[in-house]
């Protein structure tokens, strides 16, 4: 058993590793979504002729301003699809080494029982801990995820429709929405690493 839980361990670390770039990916995405917010704003100041002043005088100069402004949106909306990309790839190694740590219990010829799931060794958790903070982590990473894929869909149909007030609330429930809680996060792995901190 306790070398079940010392893969476990191992197992953590590298979700540990997984979760800090997830916060670089995070950050990343914040950044893209308030660019491209910040394009689809100006969107209907760029198509008022009123705004141009004596620039009117240069033909196509309102044009040349929007399609600009547009292949930046572009650019960004394909930049926010690849970070969406590497996101999704953290859920998917979350998702196996969960499925991984489920198997540690279940392989081999000796089926363990509830009793021995919940068996504590000193101050080292127990397997189900091992089990359920794999599956917790998984699922929110998964929920987060899912959250900022709507997200993208709904900032791509607003490029469209430009509207500040929705704008602003999408942004807002980007920056404070993540499903991931800090304390929570912290809780599973001060388990799970118990005796380090012994």
């Amino acid at each position: 058993m306790e070398s079940i839980v010392k893969k476990y361990q191992q197992k953590f670390k590298k979700v540990k590793e997984e979760m800090n770039r997830w916060d670089e990916l995070q950050s990343r995405f914040v950044s893209q979504f308030r660019n491209a917010s910040s394009i689809i704003e100006r969107l209907q100041v760029i198509q008022d002729p009123k705004n141009y002043g004596s620039l009117n005088s240069v033909g196509g100069i309102e044009d040349a301003v929007l399609r600009k402004q547009m292949e930046s949106l572009q650019t960004i909306l394909l930049s926010m699809r690849k970070t969406l990309e590497e996101l999704r790839g953290i859920v998917s190694s979350l998702e196996k080494i969960h499925r991984d740590g489920r198997q540690l219990v279940r392989g081999g010829s000796n089926q363990l029982t509830v009793k021995q799931l919940q068996q504590r060794i000193g101050v080292k958790p127990c397997l189900a801990d091992c089990i359920d903070g794999l599956m917790l982590l998984h699922d929110m990473h998964n929920s987060e995820y899912l959250l900022k894929v709507s997200l993208f869909s709904a900032i791509s149909t607003l490029a469209l429709k430009p509207s500040t007030n929705d704008l602003g609330a999408l942004q807002q429930l980007l920056v404070d929405q993540p499903n991931i809680p800090k304390e929570e996060v912290q809780y599973i792995f001060d388990i799970i690493f118990a005796e380090e901190i012994c």
